[in-house]
């Protein structure tokens, strides 16, 4: 299938706000059972997923959209030799989950998974 967008993450300085208004503008149920109070939608079969919450300590937030691909490992090789840089090495975040942060040219944040 190839590379493919799966996930989306919308973080900011007030999380749960941000989960209400997401929730009541589009209808979206956010399980927020978890550490940290996380809320993640989750849909159907080869649908997106997405997760709102809390930005970390001292940013401003924003928007992240993670891209799944088969050698993220190569992925990021190819990130850095066309002029982006990796910001989080792949990392295990829960079992069987591993993500990525890198920046493109512009400053732009994508993830891997």
């Amino acid at each position: 299938m190839g590379s493919h967008v799966i996930h989306f993450e919308v973080t900011g300085k007030d999380g749960k706000k941000l989960q209400s208004f997401y929730s009541e503008v589009f209808g979206w149920q956010l399980d927020t059972n978890n550490p940290g109070g996380y809320g993640m939608v989750r849909g159907g079969e080869n649908t997106i997923t997405g997760g709102i919450g809390d930005a970390p300590q001292g940013s401003p937030g924003g928007v992240t959209w993670y891209v799944h691909t088969d050698d993220p490992k190569a992925a990021l090789a190819k990130v850095e030799e066309l002029g982006g840089r990796v910001l989080m090495p792949l990392t295990e975040v829960a079992p069987e989950t591993t993500i990525a942060l890198f920046a493109d040219p512009e400053g732009h944040v994508i993830g891997l998974m």
